[in-house]
């Protein structure tokens, strides 16, 4: 008999397929992997630069700083952009992405908080709660990223505003007085750079634990959307 394709057997254990993370939150995702990339090597490049090539060329006969600086700035763009259409679609997405979805309601929600602490941070427990979305500690890391990325984007067109007439840039120009100076922007510009560094590692470890762990798809849903859960239970909260 053949075996339906919504179910996956997982050690003889019925599991079914789970339409989770949508085409546009997956565009948003690896559009964003890309451009923080791109904004954290240029940024640490433009805060060390280097020489490369011959040096007796005079500066205005080379390009490469300029290009590493043209590729903070298109991607600071994209990153931007993308940033308020995730926005607008943490409103009209499924559950799984909308912003109501990462407040936690009860106090299931802040038990599996707890819960996901000791498994994931302080590793005390082998296996937690299995959540089909975003467990909340996951939930309230982004919560936190947003708040940075916000700061990042006032303060990096902040920084920009001084060398553009674009109207975006413009737009932010009063922060470095607010702040003290361009030298005070570009070190805490700089310093909210190492939480999304750190996030990275965190965020690619945990992606590939809990896939190897549980065997729920984390990995391939970030390409193709589906997740698997147990049949015999509900899916999520």
């Amino acid at each position: 008999m053949a075996m339906n394709p919504a179910h996956a057997h997982h050690l003889g254990k019925p599991f079914r397929r789970i339409y989770v993370w949508e085409l546009p939150v997956r565009i948003f995702h690896w559009v964003n992997a890309l451009g923080l990339f791109l904004l954290i090597i240029s940024g640490w490049l433009i805060g060390h630069p280097f020489t490369v090539g011959d040096t007796s060329v005079e500066p205005w006969g080379q390009y490469r700083f300029g290009w590493v600086r043209f590729t903070h700035f298109a991607a600071a763009y994209v990153v931007f952009f993308v940033f308020l259409l995730r926005l607008y679609w943490g409103f009209v997405g499924n559950r799984y992405a909308r912003w109501s979805n990462f407040v936690p309601k009860s106090k299931a929600d802040l038990l599996d908080l707890l819960d996901t602490l000791k498994v994931d941070i302080l590793q005390i427990k082998v296996r937690g709660k299995i959540s089909v979305g975003h467990n909340f500690m996951a939930k309230l890391t982004y919560v936190s990223l947003f708040a940075i990325f916000i700061f990042m984007v006032i303060s990096g067109f902040g920084l920009y505003a001084d060398m553009s007439d674009g109207w975006l840039p413009r737009l932010f120009a009063w922060i470095v007085p607010l702040m003290g100076g361009d030298a005070v922007v570009r070190k805490w510009h700089h310093i909210f750079m190492w939480p999304f560094v750190l996030f990275t590692i965190i965020h690619v470890y945990l992606s590939f634990y809990h896939d190897w762990v549980e065997g729920r798809g984390d990995i391939s849903s970030m390409v193709g959307g589906w997740k698997f859960d147990r049949h015999d239970k509900l899916a999520d909260e």
